[in-house]
């Protein structure tokens, strides 16, 4: 089927004397397509649009959202898909934001606007050190019952390097 614009095109490109051939490869459509809209076999027209699968859920989403704004949209998919609907949740998330069913939240979007601080981290300038502690360490470790780990993190890249020890005493690293 064609574009009511590339029926336009391709009438100008023959009177213009292109071949059907050339028309078709202009256009990227098959000869015999072109063929039948120059001869007015057929004419253009829209596309029809599918039936949208979402639509016949949209009240009861509306309701659940209205009754908590902050349902999750993957819970609410397991719900409309209990209910019978067949799409994707890509599809569902998309049509959740193409009918604005979620309700607006005032403090939700009361932090969107204000200023933020960014803070910098240049390469070799800070190093983020933290514990971790490690229950029921492998006995090949010769450790004990609990294992410590302080763990150092490079705040531009995140690599991080750790070291084992058997207290988060500062004189048990020394």
């Amino acid at each position: 089927m064609l574009t009511w614009e590339e029926d336009v095109d391709a009438h100008a490109l023959r009177r213009q004397g292109w071949t059907i051939s050339a028309i078709a490869r202009h256009l990227g459509r098959d000869r015999k397509t072109i063929r039948a809209y120059l001869n007015g076999e057929r004419a253009p027209r829209q596309r029809r649009q599918a039936p949208d699968t979402f639509f016949p859920f949209l009240d009861y989403c509306r309701q659940r959202l209205a009754d908590d704004p902050h349902l999750w949209a993957s819970t609410l998919f397991d719900e409309v898909v209990q209910l019978g609907y067949r799409g994707a949740y890509s599809t569902f998330t998309g049509a959740l934001r193409r009918y604005e069913v979620r309700p607006y939240c005032e403090p939700c979007h009361a932090s969107q606007g204000r200023d933020r601080a960014v803070i910098e981290h240049p390469p070799g300038e800070e190093v983020q050190f933290d514990w971790v502690e490690l229950p029921d360490p492998p006995a090949g470790w010769g450790i004990g019952g609990h294992a410590h780990l302080l763990v150092g993190a490079l705040a531009h890249s995140g690599r991080w390097r750790a070291v084992l020890a058997e207290s988060e005493d500062f004189p048990h690293l020394v």
